[in-house]
C-alpha cells in the first residue's frame, strides 16, 4: 500500500466540479419540485374552478425547473471555492488528508522511456530542476 497525502486542492478546479455536481443535484430537485408545484396548481384549478391558481402553479413549476439548477450550481461553485480555500489554509497548518492506495491490477507496467528523434536532443542534467 502506498501512503499519500493531499496537501493542496486547486480552488478553481474544486469550484468547477462542485458547481457541476450542485447543478446536477439542483436539476433533480428542481424537476421534482416543479412537478409538485404543477400538480398543486392543477389541483387548485380543478377544486376551485378558477384558472389563476393553476397558472401560478404551472408557471412556478417551470420556473423551479429552470432556476433551481442554476441557483444550486452557482451556490455550489461559490462554496466549493471557499471550501478549497479553507482546506488549503488548514492543510498548511495541520497537514493534508492521508490516503492509503492499493494497486488493483497486477499487470501494470511503467511507461516506456521517451524516444528522442533526430529533431530533438536528449536533455542534459542541467535541464532537470530536481
Amino acid at each position: 500500500m502506498a501512503k499519500m497525502e493531499l496537501k493542496r486542492v486547486g480552488i478553481l478546479s474544486m469550484a468547477k466540479i462542485m458547481g457541476i455536481v450542485g447543478a446536477g443535484l439542483g436539476l433533480i430537485i428542481g424537476v421534482i419540485y416543479g412537478l409538485i408545484l404543477m400538480t398543486v396548481g392543477a389541483a387548485i384549478m380543478s377544486a376551485s374552478g378558477e384558472g389563476a391558481g393553476a397558472g401560478v402553479g404551472i408557471i412556478g413549476g417551470l420556473v423551479a425547473m429552470v432556476f433551481v439548477p442554476i441557483f444550486y450550481g452557482v451556490l455550489s461553485f461559490i462554496f466549493g471555492a471557499l471550501y478549497a480555500l479553507i482546506y488549503n489554509v488548514a492543510a498548511g497548518f495541520v497537514g493534508g488528508l492521508e490516503f492509503e492506495l492499493e494497486q488493483q491490477a497486477a499487470d501494470y507496467a511503467a511507461p516506456p522511456p521517451p524516444q528522442w528523434g533526430a529533431q530533438h536532443h536528449e536533455p542534459g542534467p542541467q535541464q532537470y530542476p530536481y
